[in-house]
């Protein structure tokens, strides 16, 4: 494929809020994660009985509403959006895409898991003595799953196509597949991929259900791994196509690569199928081989299942040398928005030459062998890097790998 050029990106999660924030945590491995207490989780569980488990939040930036024109949107995840597109320049970046190519021209794809569920919760919380809908919440557009990529277009004043993907924790990585298509249709000039997701009580106590939810910060890839740390995130880049006048040194997406395997609701392929298949159509589309990709962000949720799976394929499929990583033990699995963010990791490995390691794990599980040892890195490392991928494997089979470069790499 032809590479596309990332104009500009941010992202805020409880690792730090903007890219400064975010590089330096990554550079000092330091966890946003924090225990979940009675005290911190009534604002979006809407209850004081919450289990034992440690979430990465952001509640200073959930604390802060929208502005007057835009408060029909408001909610918890909404004003984590706004919060984070205010940071790094992005909606300048926007605007001017706007500007050269005119709003109907530039899209928004935008992955969540949740959407705004949890101000649904609220508002059934608030139900009249009838059983109705309180005046005040009566939102209809509020209460959807398309509900973040409409405040989005609305927020940066685009008209074109506004799209929801919704696969579990591949949904914004996923986003990058739907950018890549409309542009190479000819359908816009530009592109707002977006992952957005906020904490709420069907998150928290659904993974709780399924067995899957740490009470201990989450350790990606240990022996004794126990389950994942929620997190909640808002991150943001900007496609366009590759020209003439793009720099050599530009960031781009040079491969993606999506498959579902539809193996189990919520257990990974055994032998990782759908996992390799998005590898393999990743690194097609971007002219590369697997022994060409330096830094990889892992899925690494911490369950046994996935991480078992996943290093195996890491093993069989990387060098030796690569240097692979699992970034949710710094900002909690960030679900939907977290394709997204680890897209981020990658931009600011091959930006700042900061590869990043796996915070909370002490050691890989040796049942995973030593060349998965070998790669595994537990602390960030300063050096160069030329191509990064990220994985990121939902439900449902749902899959998707990315490959990052620069332009001048596109073709190398």
């Amino acid at each position: 494929m032809t590479p596309l050029v990332i104009h500009a990106y941010t992202a805020s999660c409880a690792a730090g809020v903007g890219l400064p924030a975010l590089a330096a945590a990554l550079r000092a491995n330091t966890s946003g994660l924090q225990a979940l207490t009675p005290d911190t989780a009534p604002g979006w569980a809407g209850t004081s009985q919450v289990p034992a488990a440690w979430v990465g939040a952001l509640d200073a930036l959930a604390a802060q509403p929208l502005p007057a024109p835009l408060a029909d949107w408001d909610c918890r995840p909404t004003r984590l959006a706004w919060q984070a597109l205010q940071q790094d320049d992005f909606i300048a970046a926007v605007a001017a895409a706007r500007t050269r190519w005119g709003a109907a021209r530039v899209g928004v794809v935008l992955g969540t898991s949740a959407s705004t569920i949890g101000n649904s919760e609220a508002t059934y919380r608030q139900l009249d003595a009838e059983g109705g809908f309180p005046s005040g919440r009566r939102n209809p557009r509020l209460n959807t799953p398309h509900a973040l990529a409409a405040f989005v277009q609305q927020a940066l004043g685009l008209q074109g196509p506004a799209v929801t993907v919704s696969t579990a924790c591949s949904s914004s990585a996923k986003a990058f597949g739907s950018a890549r298509r409309w542009l190479q249709a000819g359908v816009v000039d530009a592109v707002v991929v977006a992952g957005v997701e906020a904490l709420s009580a069907s998150l928290l106590f659904g993974f709780r259900s399924l067995g899957l939810l740490a009470e201990a910060p989450c350790q990606p890839f240990v022996a004794a791994r126990k389950g994942i740390s929620l997190g909640e995130a808002a991150a943001f880049a900007l496609l366009q196509r590759i020209e003439a006048t793009t720099p050599p040194e530009a960031l781009c997406l040079l491969g993606d690569g999506e498959a579902n395997d539809a193996h189990h609701m919520s257990a990974p392929h055994p032998q990782g199928l759908g996992a390799e298949l998005a590898l393999d159509a990743a690194l097609a589309r971007a002219g590369l081989s697997s022994a060409q990709i330096d830094f990889v962000n892992l899925h690494g949720t911490a369950t046994p299942a996935n991480d078992a799976v996943e290093a195996a394929l890491v093993a069989r499929r990387y060098e030796n040398s690569v240097h692979a990583c699992a970034t949710k033990g710094l900002t909690g699995h960030t679900m939907g928005a977290a394709g997204l963010l680890e897209a981020v990791v990658c931009l600011l490995a091959l930006q700042e030459d900061l590869r990043a390691g796996s915070a909370h794990t002490p050691a890989p599980d040796p049942q995973f062998g030593p060349v998965f040892a070998a790669q595994f890195r537990l602390q960030p490392v300063h050096g160069p890097v030329r191509r990064a991928a990220s994985h990121s494997f939902g439900f449902g089979g749902n899959n998707c790998v990315l490959v990052f470069g620069r332009a001048a790499e596109a073709n190398a």
